[in-house]
C-alpha cells in the first residue's frame, strides 16, 4: 500500500495523513511515552513520514525530539531525515500586547532544542486576539529566522482569511492554514478553500475523527452530554451539538458504517478519505498514538469513495444544521462555550524556557 504524498512547496513533501501529536500532551487520556516514542518508527517506516506538534502540547516537541535523534544514532541521518515536522508557535494571549521579537525567536529556538533538528519544517503561528497588540510585527521575526535557517517554511493555524491575508500582504510566505475540518464541521469548505487556491495556501486538517468520535466506538451509544473529563471529548461533543441532535450524527455513523462495509474497511477511514477528497486539503492530521493504531490509520489510502458513497453522506450533511460562520470563529469567541474551554497562557516567559519545558 502506498501512502499517498503532498508538496506544500518544492522540496517540503508531506504524508496526506499527519500522525497528530495533541492526544499524547496529556489532558486527553493516559499517554505511555515511552511506548509512544518507540511506536513513532512504526510510522515512519510505514510511510506516516509527518509528525504535527506545538510549543504548547506539554512534552510532544520532546518526544519527537527523542525519536529523531534515536533513529539518527541508530539508522543514520538519511533515515532521520526523512522526519518532517509540523509545530506551532502560539505567544501568550496574556503576551500579547508586549511580547518582543526576540522572546518570539526564543519560542523558536526552544522548539529546535527540544526536537534536536537545525531548522524546523514547518512553523505554524496564530496570535489569540488581533485586536491585542501588533501581530504582523511582533511575528516578522519568524521571516528573519527563515533567513538565518532556523525555520524552513510558514503556515499559519485557526485564522479565517481576513487574518490571513494580513500576513500574506506584508510579505509572508503562507505555505499551509490548520484548521477544523471533518465531515462534521465543514466550515473550511467554499470561500475558505477558494481562497486558499487563489494563494497557494493547503489546508491541514485537523479534527477528522473528531477526537474518537467518528468510530465505531460511538456507534449505536446512547448520548453522553457533556460531563468528560477529557477536554479533547467536550470540544468535539460541542461541534456534534452544532451539527445536530445525537439521533442525526448517530446516522451518520451508521451511514460512515456502511459505507465501510462495502470497502472493507472503517467507518474511521471513511471519515478521513471523506477530508482528503475535498479540495485544497493537502493533508488530515490523525492522532493514532501508538503503532497498534497504524494498520487502520493505512486502510485510508487502499480505496476511494465512488459516487454512490458521496451521495449517502451528503443526504445526511444536508440535514445538518451546522456548524455556521468561518473557521474558528466559534471557538475564537472566548466567552463562548466552545472558547471557555481553551487553555490561553501556556507559553509564560519563552525566554526562560529555550533549554527546558
Amino acid at each position: 500500500m502506498t501512502v499517498e504524498t503532498a508538496d506544500l512547496r518544492p522540496g517540503h513533501r508531506i504524508s496526506r495523513v499527519i500522525k497528530g501529536g495533541w492526544q499524547l500532551a496529556g489532558d486527553h487520556g493516559e499517554v505511555r511515552r515511552e511506548q509512544a516514542i518507540a511506536d513513532m518508527e512504526a510510522f515512519l517506516d510505514a510511510g506516516i513520514t509527518t509528525f504535527d506538534c506545538a510549543d504548547i502540547y506539554t512534552g510532544v516537541e520532546e518526544m519527537i525530539g527523542h525519536f529523531i535523534a534515536d533513529v539518527r544514532n541508530r539508522r543514520g541521518a538519511e533515515v532521520a531525515d526523512r522526519v518532517m515536522v509540523h509545530t506551532k508557535l502560539v505567544p501568550d494571549l496574556g503576551r500579547l500586547a508586549d511580547i518582543r521579537p526576540d522572546e518570539v525567536e526564543a519560542i523558536v529556538d526552544r522548539s529546535l532544542n527540544r526536537l534536536q533538528i537545525e531548522r524546523i519544517p514547518l512553523v505554524q503561528f496564530y496570535w489569540w486576539d488581533m485586536s491585542i497588540g501588533n501581530a504582523v510585527e511582533a511575528l516578522d521575526v519568524l521571516k528573519d529566522c527563515q533567513k538565518k535557517g532556523k525555520i524552513a517554511n510558514l503556515g499559519a493555524t485557526n485564522w479565517n482569511t481576513p487574518v490571513m491575508d494580513r500576513f500574506c500582504d506584508a510579505g509572508f510566505d503562507v505555505v499551509s492554514a490548520q484548521v477544523q475540518y471533518s465531515v462534521l464541521d465543514r466550515r473550511p469548505a467554499g470561500d475558505f478553500s477558494d481562497w486558499g487556491a487563489r494563494r497557494n495556501v493547503q489546508i491541514l486538517a485537523y479534527g477528522t475523527l473528531a477526537g474518537g468520535f467518528l468510530t465505531e466506538n460511538w456507534l449505536g451509544k446512547p448520548d453522553p452530554g457533556f460531563a468528560f473529563e477529557n477536554r479533547s471529548l467536550v470540544k468535539y461533543r460541542l461541534i456534534i451539538d452544532e451539527f445536530g441532535p445525537w439521533e442525526l450524527f448517530q446516522a451518520l455513523l451508521q451511514t460512515l458504517q456502511a459505507i465501510g462495509d462495502k470497502h472493507g474497511v472503517a467507518l474511521s477511514s471513511v471519515a478521513t478519505r471523506w477530508v482528503l477528497d475535498q479540495p485544497q486539503v493537502a493533508a488530515a492530521i490523525v492522532g493514532a498514538r501508538y503503532a497498534r493504531h497504524l494498520p487502520k490509520t493505512l486502510e485510508v489510502f487502499g480505496f476511494a469513495l465512488d459516487a454512490e458513497d458521496r451521495a449517502k453522506i451528503d443526504a445526511i450533511l444536508a440535514q445538518a444544521g451546522g456548524p455556521n460562520g468561518p473557521v474558528y470563529g466559534l471557538e475564537g469567541d472566548r466567552s463562548g462555550r466552545h472558547g471557555r474551554i481553551m487553555k490561553y497562557n501556556l507559553n509564560t516567559n519563552p525566554a526562560d524556557k529555550v533549554h527546558g519545558s
